[in-house]
């Protein structure tokens, strides 16, 4: 969505602030476009439009999130939300880990090797790579892939956005991929612990986990402030109790203090070659949650992510990992489920219950990620309308949808069902996470040179070899493509596809919808010398387009012939900020008598709400009474017809992404009885 390019004219604001232009000036571009006309659009009942927006890389404002002061409330909550999936990684990376040098008949002093590979691996892309650099990419807060998107935009220029965009896209739908999977690998690996307590437990393993699960996403509606206030004091007794049942096993064999050595893991590259590739692969599972970290990191702030993690969570994985070493290098016969082995039998129930805890909360991760990047999706237009619903009045970050959240549920479930251990499904983990964080490594290059002015000797120097480590584990989970790594290839790709298809549908549809549509200002003439029967009050026409005269105006005008003494022919629009300043939220032009254009706009992270942007409209000189307001809005019936827009089957699932968006009413927050809506059929 490129940003409006105004001129300001004689401001009837009592703010110096406010944007407005007299009536008789000609309305300014509102859509400049960069290379991607393609993605602006204009719904059924919709005035929103979007196409790539450079973002403003200097942001004038923090969000609200990250004004709070840091306090121990705020990092405990951070525990429960962003940590979870990073947090219980050691239940089962070196077993799978293990299992492979196994496989490949490594020698048991490979041990050292590959904890040396876990430690290096979390310290290189979760420490220096996302805590210290990629946090600081940041769009006003927020994270997540689409944020570094926009920046990266902003810095490139338009001609260069469209790249940058797929890009984007193909990140976001790999994210998903990973969210169905780590909810599923993460409760099933805990479950799995009560076969250590009695095999009587096996059978009841994977029907115990489905019902977890399930209870896991039916309490998202209560939202992530609810949740952390439980989950974080759980996870704080989860990492303290792994780091100290991590320490008491280090002196089992003191030589896994060689692991802290990074020549170690370099050592046992380089001696098994092509050999070690499974074993990356399963390496990699130590840090399945960065991406997670990344896009969870608005619903804190920076500040308590990075406490936590350098406080907390860093050194309980480091005190575990090398735990789980020493004891197989002194009892190589515990190799078969190291973690829950490390602990004395009286403990090993209560701590099979609690990692049970911890798994959930591991889950609950991906999930507040997995909302937050649809939120962005949908703002940006590369889904259709989704109903978000905001669960805090304190954190804007914290958001729970419906649909997502179902469709989550039903995909884990099915995973668990098809796959039934943790070990089957260790086969399909990975290639989407290693295909994202390749993806977000590119896009944070871009922003450390165009947008922060970095010289590539420094910018290349940090991140190219993060990137090379990124690329080779990326190789080593291809192995995985057969035995069920296909799973989160086939989900993103089916992801791709709908957004691609839904943002050139639209592109189309608005492109055949201008076509045939009259002038704004040849309109507001002909009424302006013809005026049909004038009626008081004022009527908001939401609209993509507002050069154009919109079909509910027309409508109206043909089948009640009157007009309302104030129009106001009204565009949303959505930044490529997470927020927007109120002051900066309408851009009011006059066109004609009774006739103004008002662009509202707001942040990717907001839930739009005309009404009350439209509330402002009195700082400028205009009337404005809720009570005394219609908004016409224009529903849209499509059909498959013979416009031939697109290929028949694109069309049918274009149709049928259309026809599932949310009601525009309650998306945009419209008072329901003061809304009007006009039918049409379209031909695509």
């Amino acid at each position: 969505m490129a940003e409006s390019d105004h001129h300001d004219g004689d401001d009837t604001s009592p703010e110096p602030r406010g944007k407005t232009k007299p009536a008789g000036t000609s309305p300014s571009p509102t859509n400049q476009g960069t290379g991607a006309d393609s993605a602006a659009k204009e719904d059924d009942n919709s005035g929103q439009s979007f196409a790539p927006m450079p973002d403003s890389n200097a942001d004038p404002a923090p969000p609200a999130h990250t004004e709070q002061k840091l306090s121990a409330g705020l990092v405990l909550a951070c525990l429960g939300v962003v940590y979870g999936d990073i947090g219980t990684s050691p239940l089962y990376a070196l077993r799978e880990s293990l299992v492979h040098a196994h496989e490949e008949g490594l020698p048991e002093d490979a041990v050292i090797g590959i904890v040396s590979l876990l430690f290096w691996t979390v310290m290189l892309i979760v420490s220096l790579k996302y805590v210290v650099l990629i946090m600081r990419a940041d769009n006003r807060g927020e994270g997540g892939t689409l944020s570094l998107v926009a920046k990266a935009q902003g810095a490139l220029g338009k001609k260069r956005a469209w790249p940058i965009y797929l890009l984007g896209i193909i990140g976001v739908s790999l994210f998903f991929g990973d969210s169905m999977i780590t909810p599923a690998i993460s409760v099933l690996s805990a479950v799995e612990g009560l076969e250590l307590i009695t095999p009587a437990f096996t059978p009841w393993v994977v029907p115990l986990t489905c019902a977890i699960v399930m209870v896991l996403f039916a309490v998202q509606r209560s939202g992530t402030e609810a949740v952390a206030r439980l989950f974080g004091p759980i996870m704080l007794v989860w990492f303290v109790t792994m780091g100290v049942i991590g320490a008491t096993h280090i002196f089992d064999d003191a030589r896994i203090l060689q692991a802290l050595n990074p020549l170690r893991a370099l050592d046992f590259l380089i001696h098994n070659g092509f050999g070690a590739l499974p074993v990356l692969g399963s390496v990699f599972l130590a840090v399945t949650g960065a991406e997670a970290l990344y896009a969870d990191m608005g619903h804190f702030g920076r500040k308590p992510v990075r406490v936590a993690w350098t406080g907390l969570v860093l050194p309980a994985l480091t005190l575990s990992y090398l735990g789980q070493g020493a004891m197989i290098l002194a009892h190589p016969e515990n190799i078969g489920n190291p973690f829950f082995l490390m602990a004395p039998d009286w403990f090993r129930l209560p701590l099979v219950l609690l990692a049970t805890m911890a798994t959930v909360i591991a889950s609950q991760a991906v999930i507040s990620g997995a909302f937050s990047v649809a939120q962005q999706a949908v703002q940006l237009g590369l889904t259709p309308r989704l109903e978000i619903q905001h669960t805090s009045d304190k954190q804007l970050g914290q958001i729970y949808m419906p649909r997502v959240n179902s469709i989550l549920m039903v995909g884990v479930v099915a995973l668990v069902l098809a796959f039934g251990s943790s070990a089957n499904l260790a086969n399909a983990y990975g290639i989407a996470v290693t295909g994202d964080m390749v993806i977000t490594s590119i896009l944070a290059i871009i922003v450390f040179h165009y947008a922060w002015g970095w010289r590539w000797i420094w910018v290349l120097s940090l991140m190219l070899p993060i990137l090379a480590i990124e690329l080779i584990f990326f190789v080593a989970n291809l192995i995985k493509v057969i035995d069920g790594g296909y799973i989160p290839l086939v989900f993103a790709a089916g992801v791709i596809s709908l957004m691609l298809i839904w943002v050139r549908g639209t592109t189309l549809l608005q492109r055949k919808l201008s076509s045939e549509a009259i002038s704004l200002n040849f309109l507001v003439d002909r009424l302006t010398k013809s005026p049909p029967t004038i009626v008081p009050g004022t009527a908001v026409f939401l609209t993509a387009d507002p050069t154009i005269a919109p079909s509910a105006l027309m409508h109206n005008l043909k089948h009640n012939r009157v007009l309302h003494e104030q129009n106001l022919i009204t565009k949303v629009e959505v930044a490529h900020t997470p927020r927007v300043d109120p002051e900066d939220r309408l851009l009011i032009t006059g066109i004609g008598p009774r006739f103004y254009t008002v662009t509202c706009r707001f942040g990717y992270m907001e839930q739009p709400n005309v009404p009350k942007a439209l509330a402002h409209a009195k700082r400028f000189g205009l009337k404005f009474d809720v009570m005394d307001t219609s908004y016409f809005l224009n529903r849209r019936a499509l059909r498959v017809g013979r416009a031939h827009l697109m290929p028949a089957w694109a069309a049918r699932i274009y149709v049928g992404l259309y026809r599932s968006a949310s009601e525009a009413t309650n998306f945009y927050r419209l008072p329901s009885n003061r809304v009007i809506e006009l039918g049409q059929q379209i031909n695509i």
